[in-house]
């Protein structure tokens, strides 16, 4: 046989190389399965491998010929014949087999000399957590997902692990397992694996079944060895409680976990735990901050400052500068106006020295924008993240709307990484009913790393708010709260009306905060003048609430003629309805504020803040209209006014050409621009039910935007007094009350439970256990008190329940089930008319209490008071017992439940009067006795004196105890008493079968053996503490389970509607219908119905538009729109599926009925959206409706970002059709005035 040749090795055998890591010293292998080419050692040394010239056949090949975009339309057959001669294609089976490499495990490291740096050998080094990732992992640990991902994240990935809820320690997983060594693989083992319909049948047919269980100690005991078997019971019992354990994982679904999280096995090891934790539970969470001290050592205790004002901070800015330099979270609660700003730049400057993130989110869109201008000219690296605008997301300071935030905490962002503080501004919002959830979300969901700052107006209960929030994430938040103005505030009334009147001015409140009632009363008098000599010369008098109009305007007229003379402009008019603030406006036509170079300044702004706008935009009437009332300084700030024309208000009225601003309430809330004077048009106001007053806190959050800091000394709140003077009382409570408190909005939505349910570390029940809501739930102070009443048990002395005491226990039962409906008869008794009736003076009743048994009284006097009432009687008792607690042992084993005996004294008989509560009446008797109730408590509180003790009874006393003996001897057995159905007319079908439940219970007490037994009291007092400490403990213990959760139950019917919808199967595994509606972020269940029974299929871009335009319209129209007749069924459409959803949510137990879900749509800009999309002009659709400007902008502006979800949701069910059609939907509405960028962003 030849000897092959083999040629010498080359670097081609081995297709490996060394790949050098930057400067790191690490390096990698890898390989090359490519022939042909050399290995050289590679680096990624500076800027990675050169590129090598670029194929220019390959470019051309790839740009037009596979690029199927190219491809003609028609004659497709042709063409791709065509294009496989070009491209000539070999088909390549292979490649469908390509499956990418697993992580690498290991990588390589060099190893140096520590002196010289020299390469001294390559070693591997073990990698951990490679196979962590986001779709499977909470860890901060797992590797980062791809670039287009790193901002919002994406709705397969799990959240990073939220702060607090920790990670399993070490005992407990050590338990678990221990736990998990007693599975029995011949039983035990699942045939179906979760989450599907159908398993495999394992059984063998033929084989003979095996003997189950295998004793270790049968097969021993053979062995003469082992003569003692105690182990085995040991090992049986052993074997009891672990089984029950092992139950308790092996669900089909997470929410069973969910439920049976209070199962014994987990309780003590966090009972163990809070032990350890002994000295963390004891101090509180919110730690208050003493800012009334100045704060001397500030500039030693930071030397060099991330950020330098061009002011001396006041103590509570220095006070929170140190507390974010010690990296803590803190929570700011002070006026508006008091620099708190400061504490947000602090944290962005910081962050930035640190090269790490900061978000800052805030309530409203139009203060992220105003927030953004500011951050920008002070930092310049600020990003800005909102429904429809992203500028510079990789900034180091990021503003966003919350919702935003919270959607990128529930996705995963990459950001979330590198964040080191969280500003929430304005956090009282957390008060609002529709959105404050979210808040708490966040708050929930934010990870350990992320320090906390929040800013808010003063609130009552920051204290109790922080102490929360410190709980959940279990850090410190110090809280500095403080109440001073820089800009005190003065209050006046106004109640000028004509330039004769116009100086009525009169303090109501100075700026020390002293309310005078002088000033009040000096109001009326010049109110009362007027109208007296009015209705003189008129005869009748006309006292009308409400003024026309001619009179509003002379108010008006009057008022600001007076300020804009006293230099106390700009003023800003806060009037509680939009057509209002309008009118107020118009009425000034007469008016002129402004100079002529104010007027050129105004002009020059205007036109060039609108220059952006279309031609045909520019002329719509709303904008014309301003136009002039800025002229002469006058302008309008509402919801209905154009985005535009309010950021140009806002930046007018900032540098102070706009001297009065009619605003409504919104001005307050988003946009911080003080005035020098306030004016309150009214202090009534409609909030969405009904009119009311003015709250405290809203009072106080307008009021504060008078007073300019640095430019008024104080500043001016004016209450018009049109009609007449407010009611004092209530001026009182609005400006001397307290703020609203801070209280919890959490509910339940769809998108949580969905977005919680995808991911499996995350329950439902975590997030509800740690809402502000439940946040009187101490669980730790609960653990704390169920160990040491488990140990208190554990002491008691054992029960004897032999012989005659064996039926002790059911008596036991019995015995309290009798209290407790005795109880409630009684208490029925006394709701009752009949039953007061019955229990009036003079009537006869058994009493029990500590002292009585059996005993008849007679009722003297039945207190007023509805809630505890107490009655006084006379009641007789033995001589020597009429202080006493009596013998007492009778009381606790309720010898009376079982013994009708009256109460006979042996010796001579004495009397008592007392006060009874209603539980020691047992019987109200037929009996009725003559008394003289006020001689009877004279004489015997007399007698109680020392020097008339030893008096003898009056005369109505042992009358009426005579009388009260008389009866006792003539029915020793038992006195006949008033029946509560049949003789006090109690038919309630409570009271009915409470009764009968009593008699039947008192039958059954005279079977019992156990009373008869002579040690009965004592087992029975045994028995009762016993039975207390248990109550006890099943209570706390239900208190610590999530059962205890006043969402549970609606939580359980949620989950109903989603199994029944298929959005989750029926062991908690989120379906994909669930994972669309994780994309959708408002009205989630309609949306995703509609999806997938292709409503929107049949419709154009533009009707599908106008269709969704009912998720995000809130009012109500006049005007009935004109649409096509797709439109119209694709309403009906909608209407139908959300009554299928209402009715689906009434059945499954949720409160709300088909109606009211239902009427959360509103069609009315449907023709608004429809015209606006198919490229009608802004001016002719404002004709179309009775909705303002302004709100349709904020409409479409909505209806864009829902466009942008279902073309998302599309996307994940793979209807690319569906997709391009809402793209293209949203590209046809986004335009002009619609769509014109902030005046803050640019």
């Amino acid at each position: 046989m030849d000897r092959i040749h083999v040629p010498p090795v080359g670097p081609m055998d081995l297709p490996l190389s060394l790949l050098e890591m930057g400067c790191s010293g690490r390096f990698e292998l890898i390989t090359y399965p490519v022939p042909g080419q050399p290995l050289p050692p590679q680096s990624t040394l500076p800027h990675g491998l050169p590129p090598t010239s670029l194929n220019l056949e390959t470019e051309v090949e790839k740009r037009f010929l596979r690029d199927p975009s190219w491809l003609p339309l028609h004659d497709t057959d042709f063409a791709f014949q065509k294009f496989m001669k070009v491209s000539q294609r070999k088909p390549d089976v292979d490649s469908l087999l390509n499956c990418t490499p697993s992580p690498l495990h290991s990588g390589i490291s060099v190893i140096r000399d520590p002196t010289t740096g020299m390469l001294l050998d390559f070693t591997e080094v073990l990698q951990e957590n490679m196979g962590l990732s986001a779709k499977n992992s909470l860890s901060l640990q797992r590797q980062p997902g791809p670039p287009s991902e790193s901002l919002r994240g994406s709705n397969t990935n799990y959240p990073f692990l939220p702060g607090g809820m920790e990670e399993l320690t070490l005992e407990q997983i050590k338990k678990n397992s221990e736990l998990e060594e007693e599975i029995d693989f011949e039983n035990d083992l699942l045939k179906v694996p979760p989450g599907f319909k159908a398993g495999m049948d394992f059984t063998n047919k033929d084989a003979k079944v095996a003997k189950s269980e295998v004793n270790l100690m049968s097969l021993l005991s053979t062995l003469d060895e082992i003569s003692n078997l105690q182990p085995d019971t040991e090992e049986k019992e052993g074997d009891k409680q672990t089984e029950e354990a092992v139950k308790l994982p092996r669900t089909n679904s997470l929410e069973d976990l969910g439920i049976k999280d209070a199962t014994p096995s987990s309780i003590p090891s966090e009972a163990g735990n809070k032990d350890k934790q002994n000295p963390e539970e004891k101090k509180k969470w919110a730690i208050p901050v003493d800012i009334t001290s100045p704060c001397q050592d500030f500039y030693k205790r930071i030397p060099s400052p991330a950020f330098k004002w061009p002011f001396e901070l006041d103590t509570f800015q220095k006070q929170a500068v140190l507390k974010l330099e010690a990296h803590e979270s803190v929570f700011v609660a002070a006026h508006t106006s008091a620099g708190k700003t400061v504490v947000a730049e602090y944290a962005i400057a910081l962050s930035q020295k640190h090269m790490t993130r900061t978000i800052y989110t805030s309530p409203i869109k139009a203060l992220s924008n105003q927030k953004f201008r500011d951050f920008k000219t002070t930092f310049g690296d600020v990003g800005l993240l909102t429904g429809d605008v992203q500028l510079s997301p990789e900034s180091s300071c990021l503003i966003m709307t919350t919702e935003i935030l919270r959607s990128m905490l529930y996705n995963g962002s990459e950001v979330i990484r590198d964040l080191e503080w969280v500003i929430f501004d304005e956090v009282h919002y957390i008060n609002d009913a529709d959105r404050g959830v979210v808040w708490e979300e966040v708050l929930i969901m934010l990870p350990d790393h992320v320090s906390i700052i929040l800013l808010s107006a003063t609130v009552p209960n920051a204290l109790e708010f922080s102490e929360w929030i410190g709980r959940i994430k279990k850090r410190h938040i110090y809280v500095i709260s403080t109440m001073k103005r820089p800009v005190p505030l003065e209050h006046y009334l106004y109640t000028g009306n004509s330039t004769k009147t116009q100086k009525e001015l009169f303090l109501l409140l100075d700026a020390a905060g002293n309310f005078l009632t002088k000033g009040y009363y000096s109001a009326v008098d010049a109110k009362k003048e007027r109208t007296s000599k009015h209705a003189q010369s008129f005869g009748a008098k006309s006292s009308s609430k409400a003024t026309s109009a001619s009179q509003d305007r002379a108010v008006w007229l009057t008022l600001l003629h007076f300020l804009s003379q006293r230099q106390q402009t700009p003023v800003v008019a806060f009037t509680f309805s939009r057509t209002r603030c309008d009118e107020n406006a118009r009425s000034l036509e007469s008016m002129d504020l402004t100079t002529s170079v104010e007027k050129a300044e105004i002009h020059s702004f205007f036109q060039k803040s609108l220059s952006r706008l279309r031609g045909g935009d520019r002329q719509l009437p709303q904008i014309l209209l301003m136009r002039d009332l800025l002229k002469r300084g006058v302008a309008v700030h509402h919801s209905g006014i154009l985005p535009i024309l309010k950021e140009v208000i806002e930046m007018l009225f900032s540098r102070g050409l706009v001297k009065v601003l009619f605003a409504t309430e919104t001005f307050a809330m988003g946009v911080n621009m003080p005035a020098r004077t306030v004016v309150f048009d009214s202090i009534r106001k409609h909030d969405g039910t009904g009119f009311r007053n003015l709250l405290p806190g809203e009072y106080i959050q307008m009021a504060g935007r008078a007073g300019r800091r640095g430019l008024d000394a104080t500043g001016t709140v004016i209450i018009l007094c049109k009609s007449g003077v407010h009611d004092m009382a209530e001026l009182h409570a609005m400006m001397m009350g307290k703020p609203t408190i801070l209280q919890s909005q959490f509910r339940l939505t769809y998108t949580m439970i969905l977005n919680l349910l995808r991911v499996e570390a995350l329950r439902v029940t975590d997030m509800m256990r740690r809402s502000f809501s439940e946040s009187h739930r101490d669980t730790q102070a609960h653990e704390k008190k169920i160990s040491q009443l488990k140990k208190s048990l554990a002491s008691l002395p054992p029960q004897d329940a032999e012989g005659q005491l064996s039926d002790i226990l059911p008596y036991y039962h019995t015995v309290t089930e009798l209290r407790t409906t005795t109880e409630a008869i009684q208490r029925a008794i006394l709701d009752s008319v009949n039953g007061l009736k019955a229990l009036s003076v003079g009537r006869v009743v058994i009493v029990n209490n500590k002292q009585h048994l059996n005993a008849l009284g007679v009722i003297l006097q039945v207190s007023n008071d509805a809630v505890n009432r107490s009655f006084t009687a006379l009641i007789i008792c033995e001589k020597g017992n009429e202080e006493g607690e009596g013998k007492g042992s009778g009381g606790t084993a309720f010898p009376h439940r079982y013994s009708t005996a009256l109460f006979i004294p042996e010796g001579p008989c004495s009397h008592t009067v007392q006060k009874l509560k209603l539980q020691d009446i047992s019987g109200i008797t037929v009996k009725t006795l003559k008394v003289i109730p006020d001689r009877i408590i004279d004489n015997f509180s007399k007698r109680q004196q020392p020097r008339f003790r030893s008096d003898p009874p009056g005369q109505a006393i042992s009358t009426a105890t005579q009388e009260l003996l008389q009866l006792a001897e003539a029915n020793p057995g038992g006195i006949a008493t008033l029946d509560p159905v049949n003789d006090l007319q109690l038919k309630s079908v409570e009271v009915v079968e409470d009764c009968m439940r009593l008699r039947v219970l008192q039958a059954s007490l005279k079977d019992f053996s156990c009373t008869h037994s002579p040690t009965f009291a004592e087992q029975f007092a045994r028995i009762r503490e016993r039975m207390s400490v248990q109550e006890e403990l099943d209570r706390l213990l239900f208190l610590v389970s999530d059962q205890s959760l006043t969402l549970l139950p609606e939580y359980h019917q949620r989950i109903q509607v989603l199994q029944s919808l298929q959005y989750v199967d029926g062991s908690g595994a989120v379906q994909l219908k669930g994972r669309v509606a994780c994309q959708i972020s408002s009205h989630e269940l309609l949306l995703t119905e509609l999806l997938f029974e292709n409503v929107l299929s049949p419709l154009a871009p533009e009707e599908s538009a106008a269709l969704l335009s009912c998720l995000v319209f809130t009012q109500n129209t006049q005007v009935e729109p004109h649409i096509t007749s797709t439109l119209k069924e694709g309403i009906d459409r909608v209407l139908s599926v959300a009554q299928r959803i209402g009715e689906l949510q009434r059945d499954c137990g949720i409160p709300q009925t088909a109606e009211e879900f239902i009427a959360q749509f509103k069609f009315g800009l449907t023709e608004v959206v429809y015209c606006w999309a198919r490229g009608m002009p802004f001016a002719e659709i404002a004709l179309l409706t009775d909705v303002q400007e302004g709100t349709v902008v904020r409409c479409i502006q909505r209806l864009d970002e829902v466009l942008k979800e279902v073309r998302q949701a599309a996307r994940i069910v793979g209807d690319s059709v569906l997709g391009s059609k809402m793209e293209q939907a949203s590209l046809s509405i986004r335009r002009d005035i619609v769509f014109t960028a902030s005046l803050y962003t640019h």
